[in-house]
Order: structure tokens, then C-alpha cells, then sequence
């Protein structure tokens, strides 16, 4: 399996244009928002109580064990993040179905016009065209650029530099 370093310079060779990268701050949130929101049903009872589980928690685990085996640290802050996703796709898979359908489907179909947008600005094609995994390091790239622009990681940030192709 590629190491944080290999999936973030290979994620950051394909978003190089700024342009692209301002897109992908506002596009990748809105698909993550968008598919916890769409998981967030059916519940499914586990046992009496007042337990449940649902497609998006299983998604969550699994990403974040995903994360953290690439890094601790970047992935401490995916789980904490996603948590918020998670809440927050539940609190709308609660509304009536047509609000739900309407706004995880309105959510994917917006984040993705802008997602392409973004790449029409950087002349290249999504980086999960050639690896899926690129679905899954976008936010994880989200979360090392903002680290970075705080002056946070710098090893990490040097690493993926010296190795972007």
C-alpha cells in the first residue's frame, strides 16, 4: 500500500492550477456532505436499545482506519472531521424524503459541477480517473493543504514536494 507521501504527490500532481485547489475546498466538502447524508438510511436497529447503525457509519470506519494507517496525525483530524460529516448527514437523512433525496443528491450533483470546474482550470482530468483511491485522499488533501498554509507539517509538505511528478 503507498505511504501519505505517494497518495498526497500523486493527488497534488494532478492539482497544481490554485484555481482548481479553491474549487476543491468547496466541492470536496459538499460530495463528502453529500454521500454521509445519502448512507445516513436506512438505520438499522442494533438490538432493544436506542443503537442503530447505517451504510455512513460503516463508510466512516473504515475511512478513518484507512487514514489513520497512513498517518496518526492527519488521521486523528479525518476522524474528527468526518464525525462532523456524519452528524450532520444524519440530521438531514431526518428530514422528510424528498428533503433528504433533494439535498444529498443536490449536494453531490453541485460539488461535482464544481469539482469539474475546477479542472477545467487545470487542464487535467480528476485524480481518480487513474487511482479510486483518489476518491478518498481529496479530503485527506484538503486536510494536509490547510496544515500546510498554517505553517504545520512542513516535513510532510517537503516530502510530497520533492516528490510531485
Amino acid at each position: 500500500m503507498k505511504t501519505l507521501i505517494e497518495h498526497l504527490s500523486h493527488y497534488a500532481a494532478y492539482h497544481r492550477d490554485r484555481r482548481n485547489i479553491v474549487t476543491h475546498f468547496v466541492g470536496i466538502p459538499m460530495i463528502v456532505l453529500a454521500v454521509t447524508t445519502l448512507l445516513a438510511r436506512p438505520a438499522m436497529p442494533l438490538g432493544e436499545g436506542a443503537a442503530f447503525l447505517t451504510p455512513a457509519m460503516v463508510v466512516y470506519a473504515l475511512s478513518c482506519l484507512f487514514y489513520l494507517r497512513l498517518s496518526f496525525v492527519f488521521g486523528l483530524a479525518m476522524v474528527v472531521i468526518l464525525a462532523v460529516f456524519l452528524w450532520v448527514g444524519a440530521w438531514i437523512a431526518a428530514l422528510p424524503t424528498a428533503a433528504w433525496l433533494a439535498s444529498g443528491i443536490g449536494l453531490f450533483v453541485v460539488g461535482w459541477i464544481i469539482q469539474f470546474v475546477g479542472h477545467y482550470y487545470e487542464g487535467r482530468k480528476p485524480a481518480f480517473v487513474d487511482d479510486l483511491v483518489g476518491l478518498l485522499i481529496g479530503p485527506l488533501f484538503l486536510v494536509a493543504e490547510t496544515a500546510f498554509a498554517m505553517g504545520l507539517a512542513r516535513d510532510t509538505h517537503d516530502a510530497m514536494a520533492a516528490h510531485v511528478h
